[in-house]
């Protein structure tokens, strides 16, 4: 199966998606990777999801990318003693660290590191920023605040810390559970919520060893202070604009989301534009303008996926949020403008010999008006290096690896095909040549060009290319 289309769909499961049936439908729709939020999905539900996943990869013969999304610290206040309140602008309320029932004046705030990170003139938004207050004391184990905007307020709701620094893990107690049960599952991906720092990054890092890579998602002030040093050590980004449009002014997030983008496309990072893409298609079958419009900007700016939540994960047309999808990013690269933007933000390539490679792979397959480009790769690096780049034609990567292919089916423009490797330069151009023809990327007679590193299966060795015909050996062998 190929996608008529270089950005990536992600679609979240949930209940209105967790059937084998379901998901085998979603990935026939354009879904290329699948996501599993832990907030709302127990250990063995997981498994079972990432069985059924395996099973429809099986069937279609394609590799399929899944991401477990990590729930990450939630922070709530404690209970009231009638169950809520009604706090009015300029009052005062106290948070602090008795477990007492709350009333109008005060609560308890069950999280001592807040109280003691707190600083007078820092912000605190509750229930997702519908109620802002505005700390005047803090005296360690409990702190003043005077109400900015007030509201109802009930039992354990969310609160916000745009302004302060929380020193904690980015992973609590149940991330790593839940991240050592994904790991163990043999997920892809694993997306790390609420990061601050690139600490918490190399901590998730060390756990996964490898055997999942670390995507992280930017939702908090305290990361776009550290951006450069956060994509530096992830393996991916994730513009995560729902809590980013609740610690940020709302205005912010738009600019923020390209300054991420453009960001992590500079270093080669996979990047993901998530949130509300799609949020109509919840309830109704077609989203609105301004959905489709939010859509297009992110694949115009080069996104290597944009993701859908609720839209697939509880919605009531999870299929038609995903084929939605699917036809405005296959309208939006038909269109002359995007190749235009796309060659407008291309970056100059790093100094090393599988940048300076990658970056002519794309010069020569465009100059000679080649079929498509092929990667031989072990790792992935091989692959990503190319996508980097943005090339107009076609990516083909071939792997011995099914987790290489796995990974890489989040990355712009990437066809992943699993082989063997090759034995010899001839057997590299020989089966390079067959898979392009045989999954509709070239016509015997067509040119492609081949990169790959010599020896073979060296991860990191990108040191070659070869311009080479597709012949009718090519059709015969396919």
């Amino acid at each position: 199966m190929r996608r008529q289309r270089k950005v990536k769909i992600l679609a979240t499961l949930g209940p209105a998606s967790s059937s084998r049936e379901m998901i085998a439908k979603l990935f026939s729709a354009g879904a290329d990777v699948f996501r599993i939020n832990m907030s709302h999905t127990s250990h063995d539900r997981m498994r079972e999801m990432v069985g059924m996943i395996r099973d429809v990869e099986k069937e279609c013969g394609r590799p399929i990318g899944i991401l477990v999304d990590l729930q990450g610290p939630k922070l709530r206040i404690g209970e009231f003693a009638e169950g809520s309140v009604q706090l009015v602008n300029g009052a005062s309320f106290v948070l602090d660290s008795d477990p007492t029932p709350g009333d109008v004046g005060r609560v308890q705030l069950p999280h001592p590191e807040i109280l003691s990170a707190l600083r007078p003139g820092h912000t605190l938004l509750l229930d997702d920023g519908k109620v802002r207050l505005k700390t005047t004391e803090c005296m360690g184990t409990r702190a003043v605040t005077e109400v900015l905007i007030g509201g109802k307020m009930s039992n354990r709701k969310g609160v916000s810390l745009p302004d302060t620094e929380i020193p904690v893990s980015a992973m609590t107690a149940k991330d790593r559970g839940d991240l050592d049960a994904a790991l163990e599952t043999g997920v892809d991906w694993i997306a790390l919520s609420f990061v601050q720092r690139p600490e918490d990054v190399t901590e998730a890092r060390k756990i996964a060893r490898g055997r999942a890579l670390i995507m992280s998602k930017i939702e908090k002030p305290q990361a776009i202070q550290r951006l450069e040093e956060i994509i530096e050590v992830s393996d991916a980004l994730m513009v995560a604009r729902g809590d980013l449009g609740v610690e940020l002014p709302l205005e912010k997030v738009p600019g923020l989301q390209k300054r991420i983008v453009r960001g992590a496309r500079k270093l080669g990072k996979p990047v993901i534009v998530a949130t509300q893409m799609l949020e109509s298609m919840i309830s109704i079958p077609v989203p609105t303008r301004a959905e489709v419009s939010d859509v297009a900007t992110a694949v115009y700016e080069g996104a290597d996926a944009v993701m859908l939540s609720a839209e697939s994960a509880s919605g009531a047309y999870p299929i038609e949020a995903v084929a939605t999808m699917n036809r405005i990013a296959e309208e939006v690269e038909r269109d002359a403008l995007h190749r235009t933007i796309i060659n407008a933000q291309r970056n100059e390539p790093e100094q090393t010999g599988a940048d300076a490679i990658a970056a002519a792979a794309r010069t020569v397959s465009e100059t000679l008006d080649l079929a498509a480009l092929i990667a031989w790769t072990a790792s992935g690096a091989t692959g990503l290096r190319i996508a980097r780049e943005r090339a107009e034609k076609p990516l083909l990567t071939l792997s011995p690896n099914i987790s290489t292919g796995r990974r890489l089916a989040l990355v712009w423009g990437v066809h992943a095909v699993l082989t063997e490797d090759a034995k010899d330069v001839n057997d590299m151009v020989e089966r390079g040549c067959r898979h392009a023809y045989k999954d509709g990327f070239a016509r015997p007679g067509q040119r492609v060009l081949i990169v790959a590193g010599v020896p073979f299966g060296t991860p990191g060795a990108t040191n070659m290319m070869r311009i080479a015909f597709v012949g009718t050996d090519d059709i015969e062998g396919a």
